[in-house]
C-alpha cells in the first residue's frame, strides 16, 4: 500500500537556477561587472595598465549582459556594441569576464550564447570578438569560427566570428522550394516565362506586347488585415510589372472571404489601390463563406520587357527605394509601408523608373528581402552578387538586418554597366550598392573590407534565365 502525502507536504521543491543571464539594468550591475573586469584583466592577467575601460564603455549604444546569482550577485558579464557610426549591422562582443569562483562552470558559455541571441534579435548581420587563444576552444564548441590570429599587449588572441544565417534562413523558407515544385513546367514551351525570362517577376505574353504577373497574399494577412491585404495585392503586382518596364493596364482579382463584411474590407483596400495607381480592376472571381484568400493578376504593356536575368559580371547593382513611411503596424521588421501615403503622381513616377532607366536587368524586392532578391537576380543572370552594406540606402533608425530581409514597399534592384546614367526616381532614393560577380551566392562587404556570406549559392535553384 502506498500513500500520496503531497496534499500534506505540498508540491516537490523546484531546484533554484544557479544563475540568470539578463541585460544590466542598474548602476550597481555595471559597477559590479566593471569591478570583475578590473580584477581579471588588470590585477590578475596584467593585460591592461591601471584600467581596462575604453571608448566602448562610453558608447551609449553598448549593451552589457550579466549573469547573476539568485541573491543578485553578479557572477560575470559581457558587452556587445556596434563597430561603426552609424550602425551598419556589424557588432562586436568584448570584455567577457567570469568571477573567479564560477570560472569552471557554465557561466561563460551562457554569456556567449546570450550575446549571440541578443545581437541576432537586434538585426545584426556580422558579430565578431577578439578572444584570448586559451578560450578559443570554448567559443568553437558553441559554433564560433576563427578568422585570424592576433595579440593584445603580447598575449595571444584570435579573431572569431559568430555565423549569423538570417538571410540564408529567409531564402530557404521562401524561395528554395521553387525549383523542385515548379519542375513539371520547366520543359514546356514558354514554361516559366521562356528563354531569357525564366522565373521572372512577370511573363511576356507570346505574340503581343503584354506582360502578365500574378501574386497571392498570405492567407493569414488577408484574415487579420484585410484592407492592407487588398492594397498590397495591387502593390506587389504593379511592382512586378514595373520591374519589367511595363506600364500597368488592368487587374483581375480572385478573392474569398468567410463573411460579406470581411469581403467588403478586402475589396475596399483593393479598390483604393486601383484608384490611386489608376489601374482598373477588370474582373475576377468572388466567393463568400470560404477561408480568407486573395490573388491578383496584373496586365501591363511594354515593347521591350526588362529581364531579371540580363545582368553581366562586373555590372553595378543599384537599389531604388522609397524610404518614406514606416513599419506597418503589426508587421514591424517585416513590412515597410512607404506607398499608402503617396500620391498617384508619386507612385507612377517611381513605377516608371525601370522603363526610363532601361537597365540590363531588374527585379522588384519581394518577400526574400533585398539580399535574397539580389541573389535571385544574380542567379537568373548566371552570376553572384556582392552588396556593399554601407552603400545600401535605408531609413534612419532601421537596423541593417531587418532592412535587408523585409518587404520594403517600393524597391527596385537594377543591374547595368558601371557609370550608366539613370533618370530621376521621383520620391525614391537611388544608389549603387553592389556589383555582380563570377562567384555564385550573395556576399556582404563591410567597412573594413571584409566580406561575409549571406547566401551560400542559388536562391531558387531555377538557374540561369
Amino acid at each position: 500500500m502506498t500513500v500520496d502525502l503531497s496534499v500534506l507536504t505540498g508540491p516537490p521543491a523546484t531546484p533554484t537556477a544557479p544563475f540568470l543571464v539578463r541585460q544590466a539594468d542598474s548602476v550597481a550591475d555595471l559597477a559590479a561587472y566593471r569591478s570583475l573586469r578590473r580584477q581579471a584583466f588588470v590585477v590578475e592577467q596584467g593585460l591592461f595598465d591601471g584600467t581596462d575601460l575604453d571608448e566602448v564603455d562610453d558608447d551609449p549604444r553598448t549593451v552589457v549582459l550579466v549573469a547573476t546569482a539568485p541573491d543578485g550577485t553578479v557572477l560575470g558579464g559581457v558587452r556587445v556594441a556596434p563597430r561603426t557610426e552609424p550602425d551598419s549591422g556589424w557588432w562586436a562582443g568584448s570584455r567577457l569576464v567570469v568571477a573567479r569562483g564560477s570560472r569552471r562552470g557554465t557561466v561563460g558559455p551562457a554569456l556567449v550564447r546570450a550575446a549571440c541571441a541578443f545581437v541576432e534579435t537586434a538585426g545584426v548581420l556580422r558579430f565578431d570578438a577578439v578572444v584570448q587563444a586559451r578560450h578559443a576552444e570554448m567559443f568553437a564548441s558553441i559554433g564560433w569560427i576563427t578568422t585570424e590570429r592576433t595579440a593584445v599587449n603580447g598575449t595571444p588572441h584570435v579573431v572569431m566570428r559568430w555565423p549569423i544565417g538570417a538571410v540564408q534562413r529567409l531564402v530557404d523558407s521562401t524561395k528554395a522550394v521553387l525549383a523542385a515544385a515548379l519542375a513539371p513546367f520547366a520543359d514546356a514551351r514558354m514554361g516559366l516565362g521562356g528563354s531569357g525570362f525564366r522565373g521572372d517577376d512577370g511573363a511576356p505574353v507570346p505574340g503581343s506586347d503584354l506582360v502578365a504577373a500574378c501574386d497571392a497574399i498570405v492567407p493569414s494577412m488577408v484574415e487579420r488585415d484585410p484592407e492592407w491585404a487588398g492594397w498590397c495585392a495591387a502593390l506587389v503586382n504593379v511592382n512586378d510589372l514595373s520591374a519589367m518596364g511595363a506600364a500597368p493596364v488592368g487587374l483581375l482579382d480572385a478573392v474569398g472571404a468567410p463573411t460579406a463584411s470581411h469581403l467588403a474590407r478586402v475589396v475596399r483596400g483593393l479598390a483604393r489601390a486601383s484608384q490611386v495607381w489608376g489601374v482598373p480592376v477588370l474582373g475576377g472571381h468572388t466567393q463568400v463563406g470560404v477561408p480568407a484568400a486573395l490573388s491578383v493578376t496584373a496586365l501591363g504593356r511594354t515593347p521591350s520587357p526588362v529581364p531579371a536575368g540580363g545582368g553581366r559580371v562586373g555590372d553595378h547593382l543599384r537599389l531604388t527605394v522609397d524610404l518614406g513611411g514606416g513599419w506597418r503596424p503589426g508587421y514591424t521588421g517585416t513590412q515597410w509601408d512607404s506607398t499608402s501615403t503617396r500620391s498617384s503622381d508619386e507612385l507612377r513616377a517611381m513605377g516608371s523608373f525601370v522603363a526610363r532607366a532601361a537597365p540590363h536587368a531588374a527585379k522588384d524586392v519581394s518577400m526574400a528581402g533585398l539580399a535574397g532578391t539580389a541573389g535571385m537576380l544574380a542567379e537568373a543572370s548566371g552570376t553572384g552578387v556582392e552588396l556593399d552594406v554601407t552603400a545600401i540606402p535605408r531609413p534612419d533608425g532601421v537596423d541593417t538586418g531587418r532592412w535587408l530581409t523585409c518587404f520594403p514597399g517600393f524597391a527596385m534592384i537594377t543591374a547595368d554597366r558601371p557609370g550608366h546614367t539613370v533618370p530621376d526616381a521621383g520620391p525614391a532614393t537611388t544608389a549603387v550598392c553592389g556589383r555582380l560577380t563570377s562567384t555564385p551566392g550573395v556576399t556582404l562587404r563591410w567597412p573594413d573590407g571584409v566580406t561575409t556570406t549571406a547566401v551560400e549559392s542559388a536562391v531558387t535553384g531555377l538557374g540561369r534565365a
